[in-house]
């Protein structure tokens, strides 16, 4: 085996932007229990001797665990972090105008000394898409493919941010502080994504990040099963594996059957195609890019995060596009319909994404006519399934022809199914084993399969929540409950953690009621009411159709009113007020059986 401190990964060095001194709020306010966590299980036999202190190794995951993104790990040994992937996840429906989720960094903040670097298993947004916020706030040195930490950098250079960059390639061996590790070529829906296996001395640690067994895949570059049996003949401590597509059955197909599908498409194809996909799946954009020029169709692309991955990935040498093939977009309006290939984003139907803009013709350059071919090739994300249909229900109605997964089998998982996970559990043999990057169910699944298969005793098998931590060394294993914070943090515009949980649930209020203003100018020294009270409504009722609800309501408010001013009672205006608001809340829920926001607004004239 090859010496760690033979070779150093490659390193491109530039200064980085001094980090803020501010910490990212959580959603909640949670206490931790770091001083006295609570242990819920002791795994394997008790250390012999207790004259010196074990070494252990410590994994807490701040982000990944009973839910698909926002993926984020934390490995402890002595007094140095290392840091596995920091990625964002997108807000639930009730998430009124968030944009992101991202980790919790309070525990990261708080213990920035002893991080020693940061190592990336790919470049999906859940991997990769909180680095920005964490690096506004600490210096952290940045491990990955190149693929993936330029993907990095083009986020960075959005956010006027620098890192350090220590280039790493599949096979790579490399220390981080007193981590050991090793980068092994895996296979994704996402070129140069590797595996990790992590030595310390107290345990060794094996993360498969996100993978499938992909035996030809579109860059020839296969899963390495057989370094994955060296290392699991070398002996595995803990492993950490991928639980997303637990749920289903056999294997994963290969991505040359979605090429073989587009190859039938593309032959029959009459007019203009166009093709929604994820941006990152280089691949994919590859085997459409060889199909066009092999029926003669020249190649343009449309949406922000399309155009600068297939620049970023023909630059880095990811992606070869045929000379002649590429042609700006807003330079395809002479090429004949029959001899061109639109290469778009909004695969999951995003409101502003390029295909969401075709389908609501506000595209600037592409308008969709009868005849075009519009292909979704991808699933709904979960959560995505309403509006990637909305999207497709409006591309019918332009007359188009539409192809998606329901019809053709024009996508495949980057992740693993069952008999994937079969076998890199019967390569790995893992000692102790912890399922990650799943909702609960997918955990509780991966666990079950586990067991079954007997690498692992059913008592060495560990679900943690955000926030856990499992200890370990080479005997033992010990989770602790609720050690670190590990809520989501909301990014709203440039606000970060300043969206909590009442603001949230005002929005929702808002969404679903609307709003009544009631305003009045009230002589705070008399207690006279000077003008009003008047009632203002925004997204209640239309006024003009609702005069006698509002003319009662008034009422009601100014009776409201008068009784709290009367005796003096005008010096306690919030409770003036409260008494309004509540008045009016039983009146209106009353006629309407709604409950939208009521706010007073008195003007001490």
């Amino acid at each position: 085996m090859r010496d760690y401190n033979s070779k150093k990964p490659s390193v491109r060095r530039t200064v980085s932007k001094r980090p803020q001194n501010k910490e990212v709020l959580p959603l909640k306010k949670k206490t931790p229990t770091k001083s006295s966590p609570r242990k819920s299980a002791v795994k394997a036999a008790k250390p012999q001797n207790r004259a010196k202190k074990a070494e252990n190794l410590k994994i807490i995951p701040i982000g990944g665990l009973n839910e698909i993104g926002k993926n984020l790990t934390v490995l402890e040994y002595k007094d140095q972090i290392l840091i596995i992937d920091c990625g964002m996840s997108f807000p639930e429906d009730e998430m009124y105008g968030i944009d992101v989720v991202i980790p919790d960094f309070s525990y990261l903040v708080k213990n920035a000394r002893k991080i020693v670097g940061m190592v990336f298993t790919h470049g999906h947004e859940d991997h990769i898409g909180a680095v920005p916020y964490l690096l506004k706030q600490i210096n952290v040195p940045l491990y990955g493919t190149r693929l993936t930490l330029g993907l990095i950098e083009n986020k960075l250079k959005e956010h006027g941010l620098k890192a350090r960059f220590n280039y790493i390639k599949a096979g790579d061996k490399f220390k981080v502080g007193e981590f050991k590790v090793e980068a092994i070529r895996t296979t994704h829906s996402i070129a140069d994504a590797i595996c990790l296996y992590i030595q310390t001395p107290a345990a060794t640690l094996f993360h498969t990040g996100d993978f499938k067994v992909d035996y030809t895949p579109i860059d020839g570059e296969p899963i390495d099963l057989a370094k994955f049996a060296e290392i699991g003949r070398r002996g595995v401590d803990l492993m950490l594996a991928d639980s997303t597509n637990v749920l289903r059955k056999g294997f994963t197909s290969s991505e040359r059957l979605v090429g073989q599908t587009l190859d039938g498409i593309f032959r029959e194809a009459k007019n203009r195609i166009i093709i929604a996909t994820f941006s990152s799946n280089v691949h994919r954009v590859q085997k459409i890019v060889e199909l066009a020029a092999k029926y003669g169709r020249k190649v343009a692309v449309s949406g922000r995060s399309m155009d600068n991955v297939v620049n970023l990935a023909t630059e880095l040498g990811y992606l070869h596009i045929p000379a002649g093939t590429y042609v700006e977009l807003n330079k395809t309006r002479h090429i004949p319909d029959n001899e061109l290939v639109i290469i778009t984003t909004g695969s999951q139907g995003e409101p502003m994404s390029a295909l969401s803009r075709m389908a609501n013709d506000e595209h600037r350059n592409v308008k969709l006519k009868k005849g075009d071919m519009v292909i979704l090739s991808s699933t709904p994300v979960p959560g995505n399934e309403k509006t990637v249909s909305s999207v497709v229900n409006r591309l019918y109605e332009k007359e188009v022809d539409v192809i998606y997964n329901d019809i053709a089998d024009i996508h495949v998982s980057g992740h693993a199914c069952q008999e994937e996970l079969k076998l890199i559990h019967a390569l790995i043999k893992p000692k102790f084993f912890m399922p990650v990057h799943g909702e609960h169910r997918h955990l509780v699944q991966h666990a079950a399969l586990a067991e079954t298969i007997g690498t692992t005793k059913k008592k060495n098998i560990f679900i943690l929540s955000n926030g856990d931590q499992l200890t370990i060394d080479k005997r033992n294993a010990v989770k602790f409950q609720n050690v670190v914070s590990a809520e989501d943090v909301l990014v709203d515009g440039l606000g970060v953690g300043d969206i909590g949980n009442i603001v949230l649930r005002d929005r929702k209020l808002l969404s679903e009621s609307g709003l009544l203003i009631v305003v009045a100018a009230i002589d705070r020294s008399s207690g006279e009411i000077i003008s009003g009270p008047d009632i203002v409504s925004r997204g209640f009722v239309y006024v003009r159709e609702n005069e006698d609800l509002i003319n009662d309501a008034r009422e009601i408010a100014l009776g409201a009113l008068e009784e709290s001013l009367a005796g003096g009672g005008y010096k306690d205006w919030n409770g003036i007020k409260n008494n309004v608001r509540e008045e009016l809340r039983k009146f209106i829920f009353k006629k309407t059986k709604r409950s939208p926001i009521i706010l007073p607004i008195f003007m001490d004239v």
